[in-house]
């Protein structure tokens, strides 16, 4: 079919097989106990790329050059990837998310800053319980420190008792040597 379109209509074979949809097909030899030879090395030495995994087949005695060797390796879909994204979020596996089943299961604390009218600034820190929604405490103060976080806790957790989980964010106020001294008392 394809010789009577060259033939006839003075066609490339290429656009001949395109026109009839018939492919040429390779008598390359397709190497199948080499490319299996490649997967294996490839599974077992995951960190390697085509050029190490050459370096082993021409070791063992294979007839390869570097050019066939990468195509071999891209057809198997053996390719590692160069380089991870700077932002692996996806990447980063999920810790599930506690959910507190009674009061004083778990709380949550963070800085909020204001100013007054006269511009003097002030800080507050809210320790509210995640289940119920109440603010267990409020501190206010312009200067609130390690110190002052470890004393509203401590009182806190006299009153009610210490909470099974504790949610911060990463300010510095809740790292430091005297964080590590909470519910002592």
């Amino acid at each position: 079919m394809v010789d009577y379109v060259i033939s006839h209509y003075g066609l490339t074979m290429r656009r001949a097989c395109r026109l009839v949809i018939q492919y040429y097909r390779s008598v390359k030899d397709p190497r199948r106990e080499l490319r299996a030879r490649m997967r294996e090395i490839a599974h077992t030495r995951v960190r390697y790329g085509y050029r190490r995994v050459l370096v082993l087949l021409l070791r063992e005695g294979w007839q390869l050059g570097r050019d066939q060797a990468y195509r071999l390796y891209c057809e198997e879909r053996l390719q590692l990837r160069s380089k991870l994204p700077k932002r692996r979020k996806m990447v980063v596996t999920r810790v599930q998310k506690i959910v507190p089943g009674k009061p004083n299961d778990a709380w949550s604390m963070d800085f909020v800053a204001d100013q007054l009218a006269d511009g003097s600034k002030f800080r507050t820190l809210t320790i509210v319980d995640v289940f119920t929604k109440e603010a267990l405490a409020i501190e206010v103060g312009q200067r609130l420190r390690g110190e002052h976080v470890v004393s509203a806790l401590n009182r806190i957790a006299v009153r009610r008792g210490a909470p099974r989980h504790l949610f911060v964010d990463n300010g510095s106020e809740f790292s430091g040597p005297v964080i590590n001294f909470v519910f002592e008392a």
